[in-house]
């Protein structure tokens, strides 16, 4: 029987990051870049183990998002990755409903960048496709990253959205979404 743990990055040991890290490139059939990395790290873990071994991950972290003159505090989802052996048996279902739970507790809402293959998943939970323009504070202003478009999800919490308005996240290196 699977189990699901939430853990802080804090308490995670070298073993565990290590495990969770050859879980993403497997998962990510070796194009999980070391910023991608970087930015699933320094927020909370959801880890799925069957018989001792881990095979599902994904993780919140904290970032700021500007939408409708306002400053929001977004639970955004990162890195979520099942065992190419392990998939479509609900173990993506277990990260997310653990990382949910974080999100509502702790943030005004969630977002995430799906892939055409997650998009589904998180749809079917309530995530919603953001249908306005994204773009990043960089520090020459805003900047929009039509690139983006369609592929960020929200799931809404206490604050009401426009979701056909402006999106706008922090900066950070790598892919800013």
């Amino acid at each position: 029987m699977p189990t699901t743990a939430v853990r802080p990055t804090a308490d995670l040991d070298d073993a565990e990051l290590s495990a969770i890290r050859a879980l993403l490139n497997q998962a990510f059939d070796g194009h999980f870049a070391d910023e991608d990395w970087a930015h699933a790290l320094g927020g909370v873990h959801a880890l799925v183990h069957d018989q001792g071994r881990l095979v599902g991950h994904g993780s919140v972290v904290r970032r700021q998002l500007r939408h409708g003159g306002r400053l929001l505090r977004a639970g955004y989802v990162e890195a979520v990755a099942v065992a190419p052996d392990r998939r479509r048996r609900g173990v993506a279902t277990a990260v997310m409903g653990a990382l949910e739970e974080v999100i509502r507790v702790d943030h005004d809402l969630g977002a995430l960048s799906a892939s055409a293959d997650g998009a589904r998943l998180y749809a079917a939970r309530g995530w919603v496709a953001w249908e306005g323009p994204t773009s990043v504070l960089t520090s020459e202003g805003s900047r929009r990253t039509p690139e983006d478009d369609g592929s960020v999800f929200v799931l809404p919490g206490p604050v009401l959205l426009d979701l056909r308005g402006e999106l706008t996240c922090d900066w950070r290196g790598g892919d800013v979404w």
